[in-house]
């Protein structure tokens, strides 16, 4: 038995603070009855979130997502004109593991296993990810080093972590973060004195596109899951 709450965060429905308010909202049921702050539940029991019944907790899938420019990291923001979940066609009900702004394209990692979720997007334990970004200037060694030493946020008021930062053309570079500020190396470039007008995720931790093409999936499997697991515990 476990506490519902946690028992819907392991299913990949959403995080537990947020499962609390959806349980105080009323909108989750178990056997037809609605559900309690603090209730415990088992895989035995039937829970369903707004109707909708919820896949055993140990049915854990992960899919690697090529997300297009334009998409919005969202599940029911009606303002967004594409959504992320309107591209993942699954049996299983999965939720993405970290964002990647509207703008950008690359890597998503989406899942039904809210552990990986929360190891994954916990910044102290400096999961790697990387992204291939471009420009409107040309890229000096000065604007690596800066990069790479950490860029002081004034709008945050926070300085980023030191990051692995690499020249790959006149006004590109690629650069590796282990932390997860929001639109973070827009930010750092803006201090910089430049913006960004290419940013495309590459690879989390042993994750990476591989061949996949703008708005395909597919399923993280094997030895490769068995690493990502690995890593997300480290």
């Amino acid at each position: 038995m476990v506490r519902l709450n946690k028992f819907l965060a392991e299913c990949g429905v959403c995080s537990r603070r947020e499962a609390d308010r959806i349980i105080s909202e009323g909108k989750v049921t178990v056997n037809s009855e609605t559900a309690v702050m603090g209730q415990m539940v088992s895989d035995e029991d039937d829970i369903l979130v707004n109707g909708k019944p919820i896949s055993n907790r140990n049915d854990k899938v992960v899919f690697a997502f090529y997300k297009p420019k334009g998409v919005t990291c969202t599940e029911k923001d009606r303002f967004a004109d594409k959504k992320i979940t309107d591209y993942i066609k699954s049996d299983v009900r999965v939720t993405y593991a970290g964002r990647l702004d509207k703008d950008s394209e690359g890597l998503i990692l989406m899942t039904n296993d809210g552990d990986l979720i929360n190891r994954l997007m916990k910044g102290s334990n400096n999961h790697e990810k990387e992204y291939e970004v471009h420009i409107n200037k040309e890229v000096t060694p000065e604007f690596v080093q800066k990069m790479s030493e950490g860029v002081f946020l004034q709008e945050l008021n926070i300085k980023t972590k030191p990051c692995k930062v690499k020249k790959t053309g006149k006004k590109s570079f690629n650069i590796v973060l282990t932390q997860g500020v929001n639109r973070q190396i827009r930010r750092m470039c803006k201090e910089q004195k430049c913006f960004v007008t290419f940013l495309k995720r590459v690879r989390v931790a042993n994750i990476t596109l591989a061949s996949l093409k703008i708005g395909e999936f597919r399923p993280i499997e094997g030895k490769e899951l068995q690493l990502l697991y690995e890593i997300s515990r480290r």
